[in-house]
């Protein structure tokens, strides 16, 4: 029995999103949470939690991307051409979330408050892209042959732009519990006050995606509720349920630094891996799947040898940046 090469790219590439999302997920949240903190040392508080080791998180991107073109290219050259301009305003929001970033660090209290508004419009803007393209994802691509037919404007549909709103919603909640780890006293109690509303908000969008996306999709409703998949895949709401109601009792707990962001991840995790039963085996849905899609193994090989090479130190990197700056983050501390 050879090596499922297509397979191993599939789970790198999903694993490469899952872990954009949820590192890049909470500081993008936290431009999210900007507008509820209206004094400059809270936000200077804010930005310093992520400053040390914001610039690692995008790494996963760059490589879930470059798998998908070496891996699967006819994923990438569909996706792109189908998300061209979502993809492209998420690049201008994540440029000039960075450029505000870097440029808060160093202006004076004069022109800071232009580079706040700069850093919650770069992180709106990325963010709300991200969750088109995801709700176009889902939506499916007009493939015929190997060839993209559909218009150029397929992603502006109600759908897609609601699952914008919610991706909005779960990193503001991933900012939130994120928040409520590095940071203490009157900061962290007013994002303690803001985690409840947003798990809230986040369950309703959770509900409604579940609800929309079978109703438009029959593939999607067979795959979850014929029989015997139905008991097999019941185990993911009734976890998600398990882990909000963990969250709405922990937020308000003191004693409890760490555990709602342990929560809010695992939450995140069950709806990207919802999303992850109701497309799988494809890579385009709603026909082609992975295997379709795949470039020789010749190539798919030689990438691979690299890949497991590197994701090892992008990991280590990760870790050892999170662990040297573990520590919690308070006005005192200065601003860097």
């Amino acid at each position: 029995m050879g090596i499922d090469l297509p397979l191993i790219w599939y789970i790198i590439i999903v694993f490469s999103i899952m872990m954009y999302v949820v590192l890049d997920g909470f500081d993008l949240g936290i431009g999210l949470l900007f507008p509820f903190m209206g004094r400059s040392e809270d936000r200077d508080v804010m930005m310093n939690t992520v400053a040390p080791v914001w610039d690692g998180n995008e790494t996963w991107l760059v490589l879930g991307g470059a798998g998908l073109l070496g891996a699967f290219p006819l994923a990438y050259s569909v996706i792109l051409d189908a998300m061209s301009l979502p993809l492209t305003v998420m690049l201008f929001g994540l440029i000039f979330r960075g450029v505000a970033f870097e440029f808060r660090f160093k202006a004076d209290y004069g022109h800071r408050p232009f580079w706040d508004k700069s850093f919650i419009a770069g992180s709106l803007i990325a963010t709300f892209a991200q969750g088109v393209v995801l709700g176009s994802f889902l939506n499916g691509f007009h493939v015929e042959g190997r060839t993209w037919v559909g218009g150029a404007m397929d992603w502006f549909n109600p759908f897609s732009l609601f699952c914008g709103l919610g991706l909005v919603v779960a990193y503001a909640l991933l900012g939130c519990s994120w928040l409520i780890v590095k940071t203490s006293g009157r900061l962290q109690q007013n994002m303690r006050e803001l985690c409840r509303p947003l798990l809230v908000l986040l369950l309703v969008v959770i509900a409604i995606v579940s609800i929309w996306t079978p109703l438009a999709h029959h593939a999607i409703a067979e795959r979850w509720f014929s029989l015997p998949n139905f008991f097999f895949f019941l185990p993911v709401p009734i976890l998600v349920l398990v882990l909000a109601w963990g969250l709405w009792r922990t937020a308000w707990r003191d004693s409890a630094h760490h555990l709602p962001f342990i929560l809010t991840l695992a939450l995140v995790f069950m709806g990207f891996s919802g999303l992850g039963i109701s497309v799988w085996p494809n890579i385009i849905p709603p026909d082609i799947s992975f295997t379709q899609a795949a470039s020789p193994p010749q190539s798919q090989g030689f990438l691979l040898v690299g890949t497991l090479f590197i994701i090892p130190i992008i990991l280590m990197y990760n870790c050892w940046s999170y662990y040297v700056f573990r520590g919690k983050v308070s006005p005192e501390d200065g601003y860097h």
